[in-house]
């Protein structure tokens, strides 16, 4: 019987357990946190066989395991993993685990911005396309489980799309997707990793058990996601919204267009889908090469592409307020996802008309910054700023810091007070045809438990909630 201890009882450590369990194994749950919510976690998988330690952490019992799982949510520099790392215990993430029970084929989606909606279109092109598949992993929201439960599945579906991490990444060791993608690369996470190289490393590995039969879908309008693919093995495809000629897919005389060898294959027009902004244009191109080459119909693809809606929190309109349409990009977490949020909705400053967005653009935008302080300077965000923003809010714990460092740059306004205030001095500084936009660059543990509950907010607030 084979011994799993897996550390953090979150929803992916759960999942581990049950698989693990599912498959006869000798399991050992630990968590330090002792929250309610946990005791009732606890107690199901007490009942079904598995050892939960709540508060601690047993080194010794941990040690003796054949397999450690460790939740993504558990810092690299943690206690545990420092006194297991002293004595040459390896550990692996859980969707390192979960893959290894799978029958199908993988498909593995990372990147800094854009990889659930590029993961969650994959798999509904596929199953408009006629491909039986499952989709989870990292994706979280309420948009699919954790990869070890999809390994649980009878029947197991044909293709699994998963999206990874770079926390997960880190604990690979025999992961190998069929199609690997890499939606792009940014600076992000620089509170957990001690600089941009560690954290585009551990995206790398992604091609780490890379072979010839592998195959890269990767973003051709960024040198550094080529460059981070480097030699691996493998065959490569491309998605662009700016080369003319390649293999894959790009943005071609206003459709989005495949080419896979036999010819180009016009897909759909950008306004035929309910995606807004030039990066989800990116996005659902990656999503149709990947779909593709896992087998979907040409047919499938194109209907897929027009019955996808957006994701919740993902450049998603919320409502009109007094001629103010209000866009919720909560999931804008980092510099890069705001700056695209930006530039996705006023591409042009010279032809606003040219704008992925129904009704083209006859106002500006009044920008929300906020949130904690992950520590990103804001050069790239500020450089596209003036002549698109009429106003940016800075708010939060970040707030002051983000105010001194646009001040000058364009009309700041400091919001020292809730997140509504901080919303209410947006919509007031908004003129009739503006957008208020919520891409707040940051994360949200500053005033709220994430960043779904901070866009719910926002989307209350726009219906005119208290």
């Amino acid at each position: 019987m084979i011994k799993v201890s897996i550390l953090g009882l979150g929803a992916s450590g759960i999942a581990a357990a049950r698989l693990a369990l599912f498959h006869g194994g000798d399991v050992h749950v630990s968590d330090l946190r002792t929250e309610t919510a946990l005791d009732a976690a606890g107690a199901e998988l007490r009942k079904l066989g598995a050892r939960v330690d709540l508060g601690t952490h047993d080194v010794d019992l941990i040690a003796g395991a054949d397999v450690v799982v460790v939740s993504p949510g558990i810092p690299p520099d943690a206690p545990v993993l420092r006194a297991l790392r002293e004595r040459g215990i390896r550990w692996i993430s859980e969707p390192e685990f979960a893959v290894r029970f799978y029958t199908g084929s993988l498909i593995a989606v990372t990147g800094t911005n854009g990889k659930t909606t590029t993961a969650a279109l994959t798999a509904h092109l596929l199953a408009e396309g006629g491909v039986s598949v499952g989709l989870g992993g990292n994706i979280g929201g309420g948009l699919g489980p954790a990869a070890s439960e999809l390994a649980l599945l009878n029947p197991q579906p044909d293709w699994v799309v998963l999206e990874v991490s770079s926390f997960q990444l880190a604990d690979i060791d025999t992961f190998q997707p069929d199609i690997g993608v890499l939606t792009n690369l940014a600076p992000d996470h620089q509170d957990r990793y001690p600089d941009v190289e560690t954290y585009w490393g551990d995206k790398a590995r992604l091609f780490r058990n890379a072979v010839p039969t592998s195959r890269w879908v990767l973003n051709r309008d960024q040198p550094e996601v080529a460059e981070l693919a480097g030699d691996a093995p493998g065959e490569r495809y491309w998605f662009s919204m700016e080369a003319p000629e390649f293999r894959g897919a790009r943005l071609e005389e206003g459709w989005l267009t495949l080419e896979l060898g036999d010819g180009p294959q016009p897909l759909v027009a950008p306004l035929e889908m309910a995606l807004l902004g030039t990066h989800n244009v990116a996005n659902a191109l990656a999503a149709s090469v990947t779909a593709a080459l896992a087998g979907a119909s040409l047919e499938g693809i194109r209907g897929g592409l027009k019955s996808f809606r957006p994701l919740p929190h993902r450049l998603g309109p919320v409502g009109t307020r007094d001629g103010v349409l209000w866009v919720n990009d909560s999931k804008a977490t980092n510099v890069a996802a705001a700056r695209s949020a930006v530039l996705s909705l006023i591409p042009h400053l010279d032809d606003p008309s040219s704008s992925f967005v129904p009704g083209g653009m006859e106002g500006r935008l009044v920008l929300l910054l906020g949130g904690m302080d992950k520590r990103e300077a804001l050069d790239d965000l500020a450089a596209v700023l003036p002549g698109r923003v009429r106003a940016v809010v800075c708010y939060g714990a970040v707030g002051p810091r983000f105010g001194d460092e646009l001040d000058g740059v364009v009309p700041v306004i400091r919001s020292t007070g809730s997140f509504d205030e901080a919303v209410a001095a947006g919509a007031a500084a908004a003129r009739e045809g503006d957008i208020l936009l919520l891409a707040p660059a940051t994360s949200s543990y500053d005033q709220f438990r994430n960043y779904g509950e901070r866009g719910d907010r926002f989307r209350m607030l726009a219906e005119g909630g208290a």
